[in-house]
């Protein structure tokens, strides 16, 4: 449970490293200010680490920012060293979230059952009830049947 703990606290760390570090200390042009760190995972012996980044573009910049990503690795993984003070700094990977694709899998989802919930309204307006409107029998209520027992 100790190391579920220190790999969370060292993924946090990195997560705030790099961010920090493709924010301010890497001048290529291709990690502009659209790449943004999402999550970091650890594994349990701290020994790799995998940054999830979401890149704010068409393809292009996406692939542009992947290049840029991975030719800055080696300055990241000695930030995320110098800031962590661990005895072996963790390989880092760089993999392109799959949020905002889900997400947006999801609101086009959302919005053809909008669509179809409006549909469905629209054809029920003028319906009417294809026996009684309460098919129930409610307590206190006799039938005729139950009256010539």
């Amino acid at each position: 449970m100790a190391d579920n703990a220190r790999a969370k606290r060292l993924a946090d760390l990195i997560r705030e490293v790099v961010a920090q570090k493709l924010q301010r200390g890497i001048k290529d042009p291709r990690l502009g200010t659209h790449v943004t760190i999402t999550d970091t995972r650890v594994t349990g012996d701290l020994r790799e680490a995998t940054v999830f980044y979401t890149v704010y573009g068409d393809d292009e910049v996406r692939a542009e920012a992947a290049a840029g990503l991975e030719s800055a690795r080696g300055v990241l993984r000695s930030a995320v060293g110098a800031a962590a003070g661990v005895k072996f700094t963790p390989t880092l990977t760089f993999v392109a979230d799959a949020l905002p694709d889900t997400a947006k899998t999801i609101e086009d989802l959302l919005d053809k059952a909008r669509q179809s919930d409006e549909k469905v309204r629209e054809v029920s307006a003028g319906a009417a009830y294809a026996g009684d409107a309460d098919p129930y029998k409610k307590p206190g209520e006799d039938d005729e049947d139950d009256a010539s027992e």
